[in-house]
């Protein structure tokens, strides 16, 4: 969300730093491989789910003042393919995330809330990913949802691909935590999210195709995590590739790799290949030519703001993004 982090403030500190981006365009031309989001009217993509009806086609979605819109990306292209419009829906507020379920439906999460609980309840829509690809409107079921341990900000939305059951990880930056939802979502009435584990600060995460590995993502560096029987276990560093403004991610449909997604006009999503396939070992983020691994990604810790590296140029954009932090939240309490 940019109440955190500008997309322009970001990429100053990546000059400064002495950063450069990693091209997000593929050579070949080919599906699930690193693409650009061309689309003009994708300014603030927050969510990416893959799509397994449509191989080489990712969802995705602005994530406030847009209005009830998801986007079908081809991948080979960077060019949407469907507009898909949600009815029977009430005005989105703060939409960050998207995933896919088993069931074969689309769940987008209006899940923001920047003030920490200025809202008492949010949302999660739900539709049938689309057989075809073009332009439609379709009607959505809503779901209200609200936290056992109040409200909080979250970005992050996950269904696991084995058992439906969906979960949220909140964001704040000393930690934040996992939340299960109920077996079933049912309208009617209100889905409580109760939290079962601790998670850093998290911007998008995705189970991995078996439902054995959770990952999650920061602005500077991602974690996988060993699930079972709906809790985290061991976890280990998963190569991150260091973006503008770092705020989605899912695997690919055939689990063997990660694609990393950004805000902004033109936004890159960048492939990173996984080792050992889906759900185990770490992930390998792309080098300047599209091969090869980058520096690794720091360890993260078990809580506070993952950091990218342990360099001093990690160090920089740290304390960099921690005076934004202060300096936002002071504005948003103002």
């Amino acid at each position: 969300m940019r109440s955190y982090l500008t997309v322009s403030g970001a990429a100053a500190l990546l000059v400064l730093a002495g950063v450069t981006a990693t091209p997000a365009t593929a050579d070949d031309g080919a599906a699930d491989r690193s693409f650009t989001i061309e689309d003009p009217r994708i300014t603030e993509s927050s969510g990416l789910a893959a799509s397994r009806a449509h191989p080489g086609v990712y969802w995705t979605h602005n994530d406030s003042e847009d209005g009830p819109y998801v986007y079908a990306v081809d991948s080979r292209t960077g060019k949407t393919v469907a507009t898909i419009t949600m009815r029977g829906v009430g005005a989105p507020r703060d939409v960050e995330a998207i995933s896919l379920g088993p069931d074969g439906n689309l769940y987008v999460g209006d899940i923001g809330d920047n003030l920490n609980g200025s809202w008492d309840h949010v949302w999660i829509y739900r539709f049938p990913e689309p057989k075809v690809l073009k332009d439609a409107t379709v009607r959505a079921t809503q779901f209200d949802v609200k936290y056992a341990d109040g409200a909080r900000n979250a970005e992050a939305l996950m269904v696991h691909p084995k058992t439906g059951r969906v979960y949220i990880a909140s964001k704040n930056e000393n930690g934040g935590g996992l939340y299960e939802g109920p077996a079933q979502l049912t309208t009617g009435g209100t889905n409580v999210f109760r939290r079962v584990g601790e998670v850093p600060w998290v911007t998008d995460g995705a189970f991995s195709p078996d439902g054995r590995e959770l990952v999650l993502r920061s602005y500077f560096s991602a974690r996988g995590y060993a699930f079972e029987n709906g809790r985290l276990g061991a976890d280990h560093r998963v190569d991150a590739p260091l973006q503008g403004q770092a705020e989605s991610v899912t695997y690919t449909a055939d689990g063997s790799a990660l694609m990393f997604g950004s805000e902004g006009a033109r936004s890159d999503v960048v492939r990173v290949d996984i080792g050992g396939g889906s759900g185990g070992g770490d992930a390998k983020a792309p080098s300047k030519d599209g091969g090869g691994a980058s520096s690794p990604a720091g360890d993260g810790g078990g809580g506070g703001t993952p950091v990218k590296g342990s360099t001093l140029v990690g160090a920089i954009v740290l304390a960099a993004v921690g005076v934004l932090v202060l300096a936002n939240r002071r504005r948003n309490r103002g």
